[in-house]
């Protein structure tokens, strides 16, 4: 990062300087007191479980440059101290003063579904021609975005960032801090809905990442979308849709190759092009096609936009697919939708010879429509061909009640990702092909290594 001083510091949060000198310099910004470096400004977080504020002192001591604190500290120093508010804003605040020192074209993701592989794609595409700074893993929030947009440096030409939230406002934060050019809505679904209280909420939390566009900014939205859809009529800022049909740029000749991933022709501007995506899911052309589209917004090569996309890495546990001795396993349990497990559902159906289960947990936050969203779910487990299924948690055993509903008979349900792990190791065989797939908090790590064991 580019170095800052204390002053800066306190120009970008409005603090008050408590001790030490203005002109102290800042050559990197973290919040975890384990990994203070020299030169560091160390920024404590107060957590239900935790405070930083409780390692101040020690930061110090290890060679940070300066801290911030938002408390009174109970020991004295000469060292850089920074009185703020509330450290939490001003790491945001800081890193939206840390973004303006550069004018790097900015594209901001965001979505109920897809938005990290998405964020992968584009990132594939536009990093082919251009040196590009993405958010790693799903550093997606209020903490993890400003950590990414630190890692912004004179090399980078374009940079990529995932927007999360679950609650109303929060990505109006976010974009607040990044200043997008460019953003990518990629759905509007039931993710997070006990917050949000329905798809309609949810679609006006969305697209908060439009708050501060202009005619100077473009939204890229899937056009598909029903909600999406209805953004690119009297919209004060350029819209364009990807989509199977109808929009500004689309697939054709689909071809799904199974879990090898799938091909198309992308249409743009009239001319056609061949897509490779190593990725296995119809919904990964939807992915792909926003890639072209912010590629195409930038003025980039597209068929260079196109092979990078083929050589794209996934960030981890989503849609992976590893063979552990001599069981394939498709991993997708970093987080979890109705959609989502359809998706991949889809996907398991295309194994036509082997044996294939179903391993699925709770899908969270979905309030009062969990049961009737699960119970759902056990018609895309019997379509999926699913030989048995395997489920835990407490709304995951509606997902059970509607597979056995349909007259799936292999089924067996379990409170606990603990009792499903075990029950895992007993039924799976050499040669299954396994699904994986729950939200974050259900733990499925736990069926990924008893697999392994």
């Amino acid at each position: 990062m580019r170095r800052m001083t204390a002053g800066d510091i306190v120009a970008a949060t409005a603090g008050t300087m408590l001790s030490g000198s203005a002109e102290t310099v800042i050559c990197e910004i973290g919040t975890d007191s384990r990994a203070v470096n020299k030169g560091m400004l160390f920024i404590p977080l107060a957590g239900e479980r935790f405070d930083g504020h409780d390692y101040i002192e020690s930061a110090l001591n290890k060679g940070a440059a300066a801290v911030l604190t938002h408390k009174d500290l109970d020991f004295k120093t000469d060292k850089c101290v920074i009185r703020v508010g509330d450290t939490l804003t001003a790491l945001g605040d800081i890193a939206r003063f840390y973004k303006n020192k550069y004018s790097v074209p900015t594209v901001a993701v965001t979505g109920s579904v897809g938005k990290t592989t998405t964020k992968d794609m584009i990132y594939a595409a536009l990093a082919s021609q251009k040196k590009t700074l993405k958010t790693m893993e799903n550093y997606n929030n209020n903490i993890g975005l400003p950590k990414t947009l630190f890692n912004l440096n004179d090399e980078h030409e374009l940079a990529v960032v995932e927007m999360g939230m679950n609650h109303f406002g929060e990505i109006d934060y976010l974009a607040s801090i990044a200043n997008p050019d460019i953003a990518v809505i990629t759905n509007i679904g039931m993710s997070h809905i006990e917050n949000l209280g329905s798809r309609e909420g949810i679609f006006k939390a969305k697209t908060e990442i439009t708050r501060g566009f202009t005619e100077k900014n473009t939204l890229i939205v899937n056009g598909d979308d029903d909600y999406l859809k209805t953004l690119k009529s009297g919209a004060p800022y350029k819209v364009v849709t990807y989509g199977i049909s109808g929009c500004d740029v689309y697939a054709k000749n689909i071809t799904d190759n199974g879990l090898k991933g799938i091909e198309f022709t992308a249409v743009a501007d009239g001319a056609e092009y061949a897509v490779k995506v190593n990725v296995p899911g119809e919904h990964n052309v939807y992915n792909a096609l926003a890639a072209i589209c912010v590629s195409r917004e930038l003025g980039l090569d597209i068929p260079k936009a196109i092979a990078g996309i083929e050589n794209m890495t996934l960030t981890a546990n989503r849609l992976e697919i590893e063979d552990i001795n001599g069981v394939t396993v498709i991993k997708d349990y970093y987080n979890a939708s109705p959609s989502s497990v359809r998706a991949a559902l889809k996907i398991l159906s295309t194994e036509k010879r082997r044996r294939k289960a179903a391993v699925l947990g709770d899908i969270l936050e979905m309030g009062e429509y969990a049961k009737d969203a699960h119970y759902a779910l056990g018609a895309d487990v019997m379509n999926s061909g699913a030989d048995f299924l395997i489920t835990a948690g407490e709304n995951a055993k509606y997902i059970a009640d509607g597979a056995r509903d349909g007259g799936m008979k292999n089924v067996k349900s379990f409170d606990t990702t603990d009792a499903a792990a075990e029950a895992v190791k007993r039924e799976i065989k050499d040669g299954d092909v396994v699904l994986i797939k729950a939200s974050h908090g259900m733990k499925f790590e736990k069926i990924y290594n008893a697999i392994r064991s």
